[in-house]
């Protein structure tokens, strides 16, 4: 079953300094110009898709510069603790798959039919 993925979000405008523009510039992989247009407005997706422990790595990466950000589920849409720890399994708002399959979750077992086919859970 596919992993679900995670998007990195600015949540709040940073002081205006080089180590915050440095630090989106290298996880976003923009010039500085178009860097500097992301600090100013947020909030905003700096990057989609990512597997969950590279969302939270780059996360960490942007507000150990000072820039306030955030990892949201794209399956569930919920937003994780700024520390990285697994939020509480419920209310999830995907409709498609089982909750304990989000890596971003403190579920550590699972009774969808994909497990029990498996022989896990």
């Amino acid at each position: 079953m596919e992993a679900p993925a995670f998007e990195v979000r600015l949540t709040g405008t940073p002081a205006r300094d080089a180590t915050a523009l440095q630090a989106v510039r290298a996880v976003t992989g923009l010039s500085l110009w178009r860097s500097r247009q992301v600090l100013d407005g947020p909030p905003a997706v700096v990057q989609a898709g990512a597997p969950f422990d590279i969302a939270v790595r780059l996360a960490r990466q942007l507000r150990e510069a000072g820039v306030p950000a955030d990892v949201r589920c794209d399956w569930c849409r919920r937003t994780l603790p700024g520390d990285g720890t697994a939020v509480d399994p419920g209310p999830c708002a995907s409709q498609y798959w089982p909750v304990a399959h989000c890596g971003a979750n403190s579920v550590t077992d699972c009774d969808c039919w994909v497990c029990a086919l498996r022989g896990q859970g």
